[in-house]
Order: C-alpha cells, then sequence, then structure tokens
C-alpha cells in the first residue's frame, strides 16, 4: 500500500506539494492527472525517494522511502524523460540491473526483448523519443517491482505500442499483483487501464476516487422541448455546465441518475438523453469547478 500523509514539497518559492494527502491499495492501477504544475512529477519523484518531502509522510508498505534501500528494491520509476548515458544500451543496463534489484527475472527480459520491436544493443540516446521509452519500461518490468512509478509513459508510442504497454501492464498487476501509479495528460489512454483516479491541482488533491464512481456521479444531459422553457426550472438540480440552443440544454449533471431522471421527465420533455461522461470530460468540469477553465487562462 502506498501512503500519502500531509506531504509537502517546496521549490524556492514554489510549493510543488501542499499537504497532500491520499492512498493508493495494492494492486491498483492508479492515475494521476492534473493541471500543467500540479505537482504530479514531484509526487512520483517523492514517492520514489528522489525527493524528500519537505513535511508529511510518503510510505511504501508502511515504510518511509527515502534513503531505503529495502524499499527502492521493490520499486521501479520511469520518468517522463528517462536518462540514458551515451554509451548505454538495454544490455549494458540490464547487466547493472541483475546487480542491483532481487527480484529481476532474466526470462522475462529475454522475452520483452524479443517482444518489443528494439535493437538492444543499439545506443538507447540515438533511438528515437518512443524507442527510449520501450527501452526503459523493458528494464523495468524485468525487475519486477512491486510497485511501478511511470509518468507520461504513452508520449511518443505509436497505437500498437501502446496497446502492448497496457497488456503488459493489466499482465503484471493480474499475475504479481504490482501496484502501478501512472502519471498522463493522455486521458484517453488512462481510461483504458485505470480503477482509479486522483486529480490534482496546485499541489493538492481535488478528488481521488474509483473511475467507475467517478464518472457515474456525473452526466451529460441533452434535452429538447416543444415549447419555450424557463432556465429556472433546473434549478434543483446540481447542474455544473449548462448551455442552450434555443429549446435544446445541454446539461453536465452531478448525482445520482434515479435522483435526476424522474425531476427532468416531469418537465415533459420532448426528447431527453442522459450518458456517463467520458474520463476528459470529467477532468474538464472538475477543474472549472476549481477555477482552472478557459476563461481563466485567457
Amino acid at each position: 500500500m502506498i501512503e500519502i500523509k500531509n506531504v509537502t514539497k517546496v521549490f524556492g518559492e514554489v510549493k510543488a506539494l501542499d499537504n497532500l494527502s491520499f492512498t493508493v491499495s495494492s494492486g491498483a492501477v492508479f492515475g494521476l492527472v492534473g493541471s500543467n504544475g500540479a505537482g504530479k512529477s514531484t509526487l512520483l519523484r517523492v514517492l520514489n525517494g528522489v525527493f524528500k518531502a519537505d513535511g508529511g509522510e510518503a510510505l511504501i508498505d508502511g515504510e518511509n522511502v527515502f534513503e531505503n534501500q529495502k524499499i527502492k528494491d521493490k520499486c521501479f520509476f520511469v520518468p517522463d524523460y528517462p536518462y540514458f548515458s551515451n554509451g548505454d544500451t538495454i544490455q549494458k543496463n540490464a547487466f547493472l540491473y541483475r546487480k542491483i534489484y532481487s527480484g529481476w527475472d532474466e526470462d522475462y527480459f529475454k522475452q520483452l526483448c524479443a517482444t518489443f520491436p528494439i535493437n538492444t544493443k543499439q545506443h538507447i540516446v540515438n533511438m528515437s523519443k518512443g524507442m527510449q521509452r520501450q527501452s526503459a519500461l523493458i528494464l523495468a518490468l524485468s525487475t519486477r517491482p512491486k510497485y511501478l512509478f511511470l509518468d507520461e509513459i504513452f508520449d511518443g508510442l505509436d497505437p500498437v505500442v501502446r496497446q502492448l504497454v497496457k497488456k503488459l501492464i493489466i499482465t503484471n498487476v493480474t499475475d504479481n499483483g504490482t501496484t502501478v501509479m501512472i502519471a498522463s495528460h493522455n486521458l484517453r489512454e488512462l481510461e483504458d487501464i485505470c480503477d482509479h483516479i486522483g486529480l490534482l491541482h496546485k499541489g493538492g488533491i481535488i478528488l481521488e476516487r474509483e473511475l467507475d464512481d467517478l464518472k457515474l456521479g456525473i452526466h451529460k444531459v441533452q434535452i429538447a422541448f416543444n415549447s419555450e422553457i424557463d432556465d429556472n426550472l433546473f434549478s434543483d438540480l446540481e447542474i455544473v455546465n449548462k448551455s442552450r440552443n434555443g429549446n435544446l440544454f445541454n446539461l453536465t449533471i452531478r448525482g445520482n441518475e434515479q435522483d435526476f431522471i424522474p425531476k427532468l421527465e416531469a418537465l415533459n420533455p420532448a426528447f431527453m438523453e442522459s450518458l456517463p461522461l467520458t474520463l476528459e470530460e470529467v477532468f474538464i468540469n472538475e477543474m472549472e469547478g476549481a477555477g482552472y477553465d478557459i476563461n481563466n487562462i485567457l
């Protein structure tokens, strides 16, 4: 289990993480999303002991991560820009990781090298961005980590490799009980793979919830009427967003369908349709509620 307890991290005058608290259950695939500069990458670095928290605790299996070799042996972090020196190849890095990580799986390493379309003897710095990420992921998965942290792992990958990466992540979660935390701006990719989502903004967490519960708790509704109606008829609903084109309304409503559908039906609409929001739509609506929307940016 990952426990983040009142974690604060400050860089000069910038508070990257501000009294942040939440937990991630073992075996979960946790998506970390948020605005630019929300603190996602900083949090991953704190959880891997790259940075030391200035306040609070970052615990993995009940122990502080910073300068804790026993815990770090269970973890692998792939940053948004994986670092490789000029002479590094996958084979050269594998030689090092065999000695560092107690969980190194040589058979699985060979399987992954055969699966990904990569020359394992080529200098990694000469590869494309997508292939560098694939190289980092091969090495990461070969250590058989109990905790896998990925920062923008889908960036630069072609559609076929993205599907392969998602399949490998799910296989490791299912077969080995790996806990995965993925920070990404690609919400469409997270929607396919994550079972929990945490939304960060300005170093704090706006919400942390199971993805299914999050999407079921907010809906978009199209509703049309045969005659002119007053906007105030929707006043007893928790309207997050509303737009109107004549007698056609597009509503974003927070709540349970069993509660708001009967109220809308009582208005005798000519047409009505309710749909769950995509993760991207949920993100936009929640961020607008936090004051982060296009009207405040432009």
